[in-house]
This record gives structure tokens, sequence and C-alpha cells, in this order.
């Protein structure tokens, strides 16, 4: 029987990533547009690390345009040794954290995850759920004893495609009992799953900081209907613009990634990644992000009331300084008329 530990992390970096397509396995009954559909992430490099003198390489790829995900995959004795298991993935973290921040990228924006995998076994995968406590604490992160009831919450989340394989998801980890070890394309769509969390988290983060951004032109100073300020309108403009561009991203950010997981299909790949993302709150992430695109819309809108307002009030003032400049033209005009005939 072979065990593996395979712990993923994908984290927003400071800069553009380019590179080689990967091209990952097929999914078991997919589709044939599945590959050219989902998400491919490029070619970065790889790290070579090793702990307790166990050599360990990092994968390195990248989500265009600054989605980082490093990848890496050990052999273990015992995946169902909750301690040691719980050791050996905590230090694989801090070398991937330190990965990440060398390619200009932080913790507060990443997601990690670990699977645990089992293959090489004869019968059915149930014979290994006597071991359910150790499972479910692991898919937590938790080291204390879980009470039997959340250990049962968690085996629920269980998806199986064929009568030997079993697949049992949760948020902080996956495991996979597959005889023969055919885990990577499930892998990969665990990945998806973290990436949109991770881009759905920076969504919402951009939307944050552009309605703090706009949030002044709506609290403007009266002194801004100062003559002085009337011709000012060039930083409310190029707000607008942002407003415009910042919508029209995010909207299209949005409907691509969900676009691709659409293509996927109903079969196994798409019931595995619902049942992932509905345990990683994904609906709950696009309704709090849709109900602030909503809002951004309403601020353009006042932001453009307000914008057409000040065009308004500078037309006036320039109606009325030109015709303030038409009468002291008609007042030269008769002083000169009246010094011409009384010279």
């Amino acid at each position: 029987m072979r065990n593996q530990l395979t712990v993923l992390l994908v984290g927003e970096v400071d800069r553009e990533l380019r590179g080689e397509v990967f091209q990952a396995q097929k999914v078991k009954s997919a589709p044939h547009y599945f590959e050219i559909s989902i998400p491919h992430p490029v070619i970065v490099g790889e790290a070579k690390s090793s702990i307790d003198n166990v050599p360990l390489v990092f994968s390195i790829k990248g989500y265009p345009p600054d989605i980082l995900l490093i990848e890496s995959t050990i052999e273990v004795k015992d995946v169902f040794d909750h301690e040691a298991m719980a050791k050996l993935e905590s230090a694989i973290y801090e070398q991937s954290y330190k990965i990440l921040a060398e390619h200009g990228g932080s913790r507060d924006y990443s997601e990690t995850y670990s699977v645990f995998s089992v293959s090489g076994y004869a019968g059915e995968p149930e014979q290994f759920l006597k071991h359910s406590p150790a499972i479910a604490s692991l898919l937590k992160s938790e080291r204390l004893e879980l009470d039997p009831k959340e250990i049962e919450h968690t085996m629920s989340a269980q998806i199986k495609y064929a009568k030997n394989d079993l697949a049992i998801i949760d948020w902080d980890g996956a495991f996979l009992f597959d005889p023969e070890g055919d885990v990577l394309p499930t892998i990969e769509l665990l990945t998806l799953a973290n990436l949109q969390l991770l881009r759905a988290r920076i969504l919402d983060r951009q939307l944050d900081d552009r309605l703090k951004h706009v949030s002044k032109f709506i609290k403007r100073p009266e002194s801004s209907k100062k003559l002085f300020k009337v011709f000012d309108n060039a930083e409310l403009s190029e707000d607008l613009r942002q407003i415009i561009k910042i919508i029209m991203s995010s909207i299209a950010e949005v409907q691509l990634l969900e676009r691709d997981i659409k293509l996927i299909g109903d079969w196994y790949s798409a019931r595995l990644y619902d049942l992932a993302t509905h345990k990683f709150k994904v609906n709950e992430w696009r309704a709090t992000i849709k109900e602030k695109l909503d809002l951004l819309e309403d601020v353009y809108g006042i932001v453009k009331e307000n914008f057409s307002i000040s065009e308004k009030d500078r037309a006036e003032w320039i109606q009325i300084i030109a015709w303030f400049f038409l009468q002291i033209g008609w007042f030269v005009l008769i002083i000169i008329e009246f010094l011409y005939f009384t010279k």
C-alpha cells in the first residue's frame, strides 16, 4: 500500500507570471472539451529542499497574471498517523511560504490545502473508515480530539466514482482513496477550487479599496462648490474612468472563471468540484462580490451625477464670466465714445 501527502499553496504575487503552459491529465469521464476549457497554469520552475533528510521537490506554476501555485508531494509511512502528518504538513507549509515570499507574495492572500492519498490496496476503501477520527482531524487541521458528531459531519462529504475509490473533501484538506493511484486529476480540480476562492478574496479586497477611494467624492465638502473649484474636474473625471474600468474588469474576471468551470460538464469532475466549492463557501463569496459590484455601480451613478452637476455649474460660470466681460467691453466702448465726443 502506498501513502502520499500533497501540499498545495496558491498565493497572490506582485509580478506577472509567464511560461510554458502546463497540460495536466484528463479527469475521469470528463467531456472532450475539458482540457481546453479549464484554466491551465504555466510552468515557472521548481525548488529543491529536504525535511528530516528526506528530499522534497516543490513544483512552481502560475495562473496568469499573478497567482502562484507551489505544489509538493512526499511519500509517507502512515497517512493516518495524525501527529506525524500534522508535523510534516506544517514543515512543508513553512518552506512553501518562503518560496511564495521569494516571488513577491505574502500569507495574507494565499490559500493552503493538503491532500492525503492512499493507493495500492485491495478491496473497497470503506475499510479505512475505521481511521475516521484521524482523518477528520487532519482534514480540519485540528490537533484536538473531535466530537463524534463533528467527525460524522466531516466524513459525510464523500464522493465515489467507482466501487473501489473514494474522496472525502473538507475545508483544509482531502483524503483520496484510489487503488490505481489515479489522483492527479482530482488534485488539479481541488487546486482550481482553491484558486477560485483566492481570486474571490482578492476581488473582494479590490472592490473594498475602490469603494473607499470613491467615497470621498460622495462626501465632497461644500468648499468644492466655490469658484476656484468649479474648473477642477480632472480628478473626478479620472475617477469615473477608474470606476468603469474596475467594474468591467471585475465582471469579466468573475464571468470568465465561472464560464470555464461550467464547461467541465455534469460528470464526476463537476460533482467533485461542486462539493469542494461548497466546502469553501465560494457561493457566499460570489454573493458578497455581487453586492459590492452593485454598490460600486450605485456609487458610480452618484459620482456621475455630481460630475454632471459640476459640468452644468461650470457652464453657468462660463456664461456669467463671459457676460461680465461683455458688460466691461460695452462699458469701455461707452467711455471711449464719451471721450471722443467731449474732446
